[in-house]
């Protein structure tokens, strides 16, 4: 039986939400990036390779109804799951026009099975208009919205070249909140120049915020990309697991209960890795991440001090 987690798991989540299993399906729309397509940069993050974040399904000629399918029915072998979560995930997936954006969310939808949709994008490609009709299907679907930040200190956000600034992170946040849209924040541990305490007030920063979610990932280095070259170089070394492991329990300790964790590590393809190895064992940081937790008798917001805005009473993602 498995072991109840120390901290809000975004698979009981969905549970309690829907009485089942959901699984997601990871969707590429087929779009690209302001900082690979030259009108913000076109190198891109420095940890992003050609591929992004994407598998390239969309270029090699699987629409999105066909991505959808297909990740059915193999969410339904493994999984058995007969609830599906439609995740946006390669490059910018606001990054486009509302009509072609509509179609996207349209086609999702109109797929069996599909009961929300999870929207992967930067926090400068956002307006109004776009809100607005990503919040027309939060009234009847489970919508997420997720911002990439990756870490709340500018310097750092410079050096991996992101092409926003934290503040612009905080403006989202503001034109997002009180729509309905359930709010996910990404962010990266062992960025280049981050120590400890660095990341620690990323997580306070958060912990205050009006977010509903936070994706946890691992800097790993992939093949073909700046961060490559720092690595071979020298100008960059990756954590170590133990140290990543105690860094994640550190961060969760942190954060109020109410808000959903939705990724704890990273889980990179293997042909693209570089280093660290370890990153290849998601299962192993994984269970290392919940004994530690269980070793230090400790757990999600067991830090958390709550201010006077009143942030741990904040609601809950709801569908």
């Amino acid at each position: 039986m498995e072991k109840k987690k120390r901290y809000s798991d975004y698979n009981t989540y969905l549970r309690q939400l829907f009485g089942q299993r959901v699984q997601k399906i990871s969707i590429d729309a087929g779009l690209s990036c302001p900082n690979r397509d030259g009108s913000l940069s076109d190198k891109g993050c420095i940890y992003c390779n050609l591929k992004g974040s994407g598998s390239g399904m969309f270029a090699k000629g699987f629409s999105i109804k066909d991505q959808i399918e297909q990740g059915k029915i193999g969410a339904m072998k493994k999984y058995k799951a007969k609830k599906f979560l439609a995740y946006f995930q390669s490059y910018t997936n606001t990054y486009t026009t509302c009509d072609y954006m509509k179609q996207m969310f349209d086609t999702v939808f109109s797929c069996e099975g599909v009961v929300g949709m999870a929207i992967g994008t930067r926090p400068d490609c956002i307006d109004e208009q776009k809100l607005d009709l990503i919040a027309s299907y939060a009234k009847k679907y489970l919508v997420w919205l997720e911002y990439g930040l990756q870490s709340a200190h500018d310097a750092t956000l410079k050096i991996i070249n992101r092409g926003h600034r934290v503040n612009d992170f905080f403006t989202a946040l503001n034109v997002t909140s009180g729509r309905g849209i359930n709010i996910c924040a990404h962010v990266i541990l062992g960025l280049p120049g981050e120590n400890r305490n660095m990341m620690l007030q990323t997580a306070k920063i958060l912990a205050d915020s009006p977010i509903n979610g936070v994706k946890i990932h691992l800097l790993y280095v992939i093949k073909e990309t700046f961060l490559d070259r720092m690595w071979k170089t020298g100008n960059y070394v990756p954590m170590g697991q133990e140290e990543y492991v105690n860094m994640v329990c550190d961060f969760l300790e942190l954060l109020p209960k109410r808000i959903i964790i939705q990724r704890i590590t990273g889980d990179p393809h293997v042909d693209e890795l570089r280093a660290p190895l370890w990153a290849a064992q998601y299962r192993e940081t994984f269970n290392m991440i919940q004994t530690t937790l269980e070793t230090r008798d400790s757990f999600q917001g067991k830090m958390y001090e709550k201010k006077d805005n009143g942030s741990e009473n904040s609601p809950a993602p709801t569908v």
